[in-house]
């Protein structure tokens, strides 16, 4: 059962397609087509939906929904994004890097621009917990990263925030960049419309000097690999030469996240049956 409230492209398709390649099938629901929101709580709607599925996928804006959802599912719940966590797209992304450098321990992870979103948060601490140094670079006084995820992978590694690109991308093996924004509601109002285009633009202009672009690639190590988890603003967070170049393995990321949520579907297949 895929239950989503935030829009997809690669979380959806690689789901429904895992599912179909290891001989399942799955039920695509958007909340706003439930009674969510109408009478029906969260909590209600995970006691009935695990009753019929195997397994939930939930990407939801809320971290609190999706606990809510795992607190009252009788069948294991799978993470498909929220505000704070991405943690299909860390593994994704971890395996991609290993597929590349056979090894994830005491490589340098650099994330450039929005150090505190969702993908920052699980690539942290997902890279942290197997070793990596990670260095978070942008505009750290003014958007910090999150207390609770910068301090969690600081227990397992080397974890440092940068406002220098020239500090922050010493030597790294790895430049990491995202939207410096999330996605929005589905239905917004004019007036939230307004203002989610106007956070945008003052995004932009202060984030702009961390852009994954030719100089940035050109401060790490010369065999630095670019990553991006898409969708990606072209010309905002990262330059067409970047993401098109030799050196970008975005498009593997991409295609390694189908591979890496069938394991997940046959890992919690074993683990239920314990």
């Amino acid at each position: 059962m895929l239950l989503f409230e935030k829009p997809s492209l690669r979380t959806r398709v690689s789901l429904e397609t895992a599912a179909a390649q290891l001989g399942g099938h799955s039920i695509y629901l958007e909340t706003q087509m439930t009674h969510l929101g109408k009478g029906e709580s969260l909590a209600d709607m995970a006691k009935v939906l695990s009753s019929y599925a195997d397994f939930i996928a939930a990407r939801m804006f809320d971290q609190s929904q999706l606990v809510e959802i795992a607190d009252n599912s009788s069948v294991p719940v799978i993470n498909a994004l929220t505000d704070l966590e991405h943690p299909t797209q860390a593994l994704a992304d971890v395996y991609t890097i290993l597929q590349h450098h056979g090894r994830i321990k005491d490589l340098k992870i650099a994330y450039l621009g929005n150090v505190a979103n969702n993908t920052a948060n699980s690539l942290m601490l997902t890279a942290a917990k197997l070793g990596a140094e990670i260095a978070l670079v942008g505009p750290v006084k003014d958007y910090p990263p999150n207390s609770l995820y910068f301090n969690k992978a600081r227990e397992y590694s080397k974890v440092f925030a940068y406002d220098s690109l020239e500090e922050g991308l010493e030597d790294a093996d790895i430049l990491y960049t995202d939207t410096y924004l999330g996605m929005p509601a589905l239905v917004q109002s004019k007036e939230d419309a307004a203002r989610r285009e106007l956070e945008i633009e003052k995004r932009n202009k202060i984030f702009l000097p961390y852009q994954l672009n030719s100089k940035a690639m050109s401060m790490a190590a010369k065999t630095a690999l670019a990553m991006h988890c898409l969708p990606a603003h072209r010309g905002v967070e990262i330059t067409d030469d970047v993401l098109d170049g030799p050196r970008c393995i975005a498009w593997e990321q991409a295609a390694n996240r189908l591979l890496l949520n069938k394991a997940i579907l046959l890992y919690l297949s074993e683990v239920d049956k314990v």
